[in-house]
């Protein structure tokens, strides 16, 4: 059975629990081959990957794309720089936002749109401790509240 042509292949479930969200761009991914086929198998890590823009250029830094397996010989280093493709205004755009303080761009998620990689880019500013409490604490009542509910609806 196929997947949903937008249904991530990988989620930075830590770029959430660390960061607000304030904002999300989807880009355009360039691979090599094997890093396809990789990514579509869903071996990608992004946690400790993040974004940089030099030289009115968007780059994914640090993300790790194992090496497919069958092809040993054509494989590249896996932790290399992948450029990221994105209209010169969304890169405008988004160096004004990391300007401001406490702002940084983060890889969100990759999926596959119409045969193509993309990648979710995130414009995150960081929590801190007591706001990581805090969505643990909120997520914590809404299980309990849905738990409440459930049990209610059976009970009748």
């Amino acid at each position: 059975m196929k997947k949903a042509d937008n249904a991530p292949t990988v989620r930075n479930r830590k770029a959430w629990h660390d960061y607000h969200v304030e904002e999300t761009v989807e880009a355009g991914l360039m691979l090599v081959g094997t890093e396809v086929k990789s990514v579509r198998a869903g071996k990608v890590q992004l946690t400790g990957g993040f974004v940089v823009i030099e030289d009115n250029e968007a780059w994914l830094v640090e993300v790790f794309i194992s090496p497919y397996e069958q092809a040993s010989s054509f494989n590249v280093d896996p932790r290399r720089r992948r450029k990221l493709l994105l209209n010169r205004r969304e890169i405008d755009k988004m160096m004004v936002k990391v300007q401001a303080k406490g702002m940084t761009l983060m890889p969100l998620a990759i999926y596959f749109k119409r045969g193509y990689a993309k990648l979710e880019v995130g414009i995150c500013r960081g929590k801190r401790e007591f706001d990581k409490r805090d969505t643990l604490r909120e997520r914590e009542a809404d299980r309990e509240k849905e738990r409440a509910m459930s049990s209610r609806r059976y009970d009748d």
